[in-house]
């Protein structure tokens, strides 16, 4: 499930385009191990017969719910979270069927932090918190992959729009002469 470019305006260009870490995905691929080792044990413990099939198949039920509950919603989740960090905003994006997105444009970012626990740090992620200006204050992003580049690349990107958008100190004294002429 790619991000949609139509979100995007003209000149806006994509820096960085994030899922969660793949570790969010662990426990699902366990799930489906475990799933596939069940119906695999019945074929080869339950005795044939028509026992045998009707325990096959209670096994094979569960294993498919548990596989779509447990595996496959999570991945699709994954999948449809998006951290999109552009040379105008930060996007964050979420939802299967219902879609949630917030879009931090980066003039109103005022600080943003990282944190990792002792683990994350072992496998290259960790906690984004971006604080801007507005109602919502901070947004919170969990799991990012490689979290404290992505924060370098994150402070570039604010420093870089501010530059664009503030005066050159030539820029200010030719507003202040053309203020004072006028």
């Amino acid at each position: 499930m790619a991000f949609p470019d139509d979100v995007l305006t003209t000149d806006e260009q994509v820096v960085l385009h994030l899922h969660p870490h793949w570790k969010a995905m662990i426990r699902p691929v366990l799930v489906l191990v475990l799933a596939i080792a069940a119906v695999i044990a019945g074929l080869i413990l339950l005795p044939d017969g028509s026992a045998g099939d009707i325990g096959l198949y209670a096994i094979g039920a569960a294993a498919l719910v548990l596989v779509l509950v447990l595996a496959f919603w999570p991945f699709v989740v994954w999948r449809t979270t998006h951290y999109v960090f552009t040379n105008e905003r930060v996007l964050l994006q979420h939802g299967v069927f219902a879609r949630d997105r917030r879009d931090i444009p980066l003039a109103r970012v005022n600080d943003h932090s990282m944190s990792q626990s002792f683990t994350e740090r072992i496998l290259g992620c960790g906690t984004l918190t971006i604080e801007s200006a507005g109602e919502r204050g901070q947004s919170v992003l969990t799991d990012i992959p490689g979290v404290e580049k992505v924060q370098t690349t994150l402070y570039e990107l604010v420093e870089a729009d501010r530059d664009k958008h503030s005066l050159g100190d030539d820029e200010l004294r030719a507003a202040r002469r053309e203020q004072a002429a006028g």
